[in-house]
C-alpha cells in the first residue's frame, strides 16, 4: 500500500481489526519512509454482471427488479418471502460464480425459472408464460406438461 503522505511504497501493517459484522477489515499502517500512520479499509468488491437486453441495451443488474418479477409470478401463492430471498441468493451466487461481465436476459430468465420451478409450479408457469412470450396454446401446454410429469419413485430393493 502506497503512503498517502509521501507516496512511498514501503508501508507496514501495525494493527488489524475486523468490523462487528465481519464484512470490513480496518488496518492501521505505518510508512517506513516518513513514519506517518494512516488507516485503510478492506472489503469485498463483488460486481454483478451487466444484463444485456434483447435489443442489445445494457443495464445494471437490479436485485429488486428481479425480486419484484418473482414476487409477481408468486402472487397469492403459498411461498414465503424467506424462500424467495433464498432463491434470489442462489441466483446471485450462480451469477458471481459464472464470472462473466455480461449476461443475456434469456440466461438470467432461465436461472429464475429454475428457482421458481423448485418453489412453486404455478409461479413457474406464470413467469414462463411472460418470459417465453408464448405464441400459441401448444407452447403453453408444453410447459404445463413439463411440470405435471409424474415424478419417478425409487423402486424398493428386492429382499
Amino acid at each position: 500500500m502506497k503512503c498517502p503522505f509521501c507516496s512511498s511504497p514501503d508501508t507496514q501493517v501495525v494493527e488489524t481489526r475486523e468490523s462487528e459484522d465481519g464484512d470490513i477489515i480496518r488496518r492501521r499502517r505505518r510508512c517506513a519512509a516518513c513514519d506517518k500512520r494512516f488507516t485503510t479499509y478492506e472489503r469485498v468488491d463483488l460486481k454483478m454482471p451487466q444484463v444485456v437486453k434483447k435489443d442489445g441495451r445494457r443495464a445494471d443488474y437490479d436485485r429488486e427488479k428481479l425480486r419484484a418479477s418473482m414476487m409477481l409470478a408468486l402472487r397469492k401463492r403459498p411461498v414465503t418471502t424467506e424462500s424467495v430471498d433464498l432463491a434470489m441468493d442462489r441466483i446471485e451466487e450462480r451469477l458471481l460464480t459464472m464470472g462473466v461481465r455480461e449476461l443475456a436476459t434469456d440466461r438470467l430468465g432461465e436461472l429464475v425459472m429454475r428457482e421458481l420451478k423448485k418453489l412453486d409450479k404455478i409461479g413457474y408457469i406464470r413467469f414462463a408464460s411472460v418470459y417465453r412470450n408464448f405464441e400459441d396454446v401448444d407452447e403453453f401446454s408444453e410447459v404445463v406438461r413439463e411440470v405435471t410429469k409424474p415424478t419417478r419413485t425409487p423402486r424398493k430393493a428386492a429382499s
